[in-house]
């Protein structure tokens, strides 16, 4: 059913792993069912279903901020039709590589918080612990030794078996709202696309959420009450910490609905107060309580931070995960693994290069046309440079502010990040594609099947980020014996 891709573009995605078809055209296993669906399918069709999604979407709101100069703008996130799927022996390896991960992050944070095994052994640089912006306060009761609750790692795909943890996401990671979302509508549109297919489901992750939250309430409490702390309407997130909030049945507060008395956390309601046993924050650090961080934060609860370290209320992600998923840091998880685990990494590291050595940093100066050059406490696609994409000028201009402050950069090499079929231009194209599976700890250590699959819509592109032109898909996870 797929028209003719332009030769130019199918020569250059054609250099790159192809998820659903094999060097000889050949669809895959985990795509079979898809196919023959797809087949019996117009584009016109698919073109009228992409705009009632788009649709769906806009009646429902799910949109995001794009942060500008000029302020700040509220966009429709790009929803492609067409799902992403993983063979239950590819998810098997990104599971367990996840996991392995999270649960090495969270024993690092815990240690670099209390004894500081891994810096007395010069596996990390204490530098890197003690000069990060991030660093938080130590003397905090810590439930459960969890720091990161909720840890979304950004995946890159480039062959077969070879995925790469390109950045962990550890502080307030975003996304599972429009991964829950895309399913929700792939359900209405398209739900004999799920006929013959054992895809996993995603739709419990609220509970999941929720149950990990209560489990590191202090106290053992039967009952513990969890709110979600948003900075307000304005945040690039908002609708995400509505629809959570909304779909765990808690409540949803800002800073101003919350006070400190007698040592505990009070939100206030037309019942009076009600006592606090759980923050899942999706606030920075800076702006908690404005009596120990920003002091001018008119997000923040003024002595949050007495409350938590007298162990009277658990905050999810913890104070100081920053730490742990800054672009300096990522380098030495597997150097975590090891040290707490005993194991090797499941999932491998990109190559980087730390700027902070003058040898790497004259390195990346000589080759910036070829590599990928990001600031190290960057986010959303903001401040980095794609060599390959980038102009003379460009190149030289970012060189300039490198030079400024060579330890706030890392680069790595541009990678060859796999394709996927994708509805553009009223044509089902290759487009380039990275998974955020995201990881739950409280209770237990779990993963959601699937997670977040970003796609670069625009032609040739590397960039995946919504606020950089990038789309989101569905993510099927097909369960054992399905194919």
């Amino acid at each position: 059913m797929a028209g003719e891709v332009p030769t130019d573009s199918a020569e250059y995605y054609a250099k790159f792993f192809n998820e659903m078809k094999d060097s000889e055209g050949n669809v895959r296993p985990a795509y079979k069912q898809l196919a023959k669906f797809l087949d019996g399918l117009s584009l016109e069709s698919l073109a009228t279903k992409q705009e009632a999604a788009d649709a769906l979407f806009r009646r429902l709101g799910i949109t995001f901020a794009v942060y500008t100069e000029g302020g700040s703008t509220e966009r429709l996130i790009p929803f492609d039709l067409i799902p992403r799927i993983l063979h239950h022996s590819e998810w098997d390896l990104v599971e367990r590589g996840c996991l392995q991960r999270v649960k090495a992050i969270n024993m690092f944070l815990y240690d670099i918080y209390h004894n500081q095994e891994i810096l007395k052994a010069e596996l990390v640089p204490a530098e890197l612990v003690f000069k990060n912006p991030a660093f938080g306060p130590r003397s905090v009761l810590i439930f459960r030794r969890v720091y990161a609750h909720v840890a979304g790692v950004d995946l890159v795909r480039t062959g077969e078996r070879d995925f790469f943890v390109l950045e962990d996401n550890v502080r307030t990671p975003s996304g599972v709202s429009y991964l829950l979302e895309n399913r929700e509508i792939m359900m209405r549109l398209f739900p004999d696309a799920f006929n013959g297919q054992a895809v996993s489901p995603v739709g419990n992750y609220p509970e999941r959420l929720l149950e990990n939250l209560r489990a590191v309430a202090p106290g053992g409490a039967e009952d513990p009450v969890v709110v979600l702390l948003t900075p307000g309407r304005y945040n690039s997130a908002y609708f995400e910490h509505v629809f959570l909030a909304e779909q765990m049945g808690i409540d949803l507060v800002e800073g101003v609905d919350l006070f400190v008395r007698d040592g505990y956390v009070w939100m206030r309601t037309t019942e009076g107060p009600v006592r606090v046993d759980v923050i899942y924050r999706r606030l920075d650090d800076d702006f908690m309580d404005p009596l120990a961080f920003y002091p001018g934060s008119l997000l923040a609860v003024p002595g949050l931070l007495s409350v938590i370290r007298a162990g009277h209320v658990a905050l999810a992600n913890a104070l100081g995960t920053g730490v742990a998923d800054d672009k300096a840091m990522y380098t030495y998880v597997p150097r975590m693994i090891e040290f707490y685990l005993g194991e090797h990494a499941i999932l491998n590291n990109v190559q980087t290069y730390m700027l902070r050595d003058p040898k790497q940093c004259q390195h990346v100066l000589q080759n910036i046309e070829n590599l990928v050059v990001k600031e190290v406490q960057g986010s959303g696609g903001y401040g980095m440079l794609i060599g390959p994409a980038s102009t003379k000028a460009e190149q030289e201009a970012y060189k300039a502010r490198v030079l400024q402050d060579p330890a706030n950069f890392i680069a790595q090499p541009t990678l060859t990040l796999s394709t996927s079929p994708t509805l553009c231009n009223g044509n089902i194209e290759p487009r380039h594609v990275d998974l955020r599976p995201f990881v739950l700890s409280g209770n237990e250590t779990s993963v959601i099947p699937g997670g977040l699959t970003r796609v670069a819509l625009r032609e040739k592109s590397l960039v995946v980020n919504s606020s950089q032109g990038g789309g989101t898909k569905d993510t099927w996870v097909l369960e054992r014996g399905a194919c």
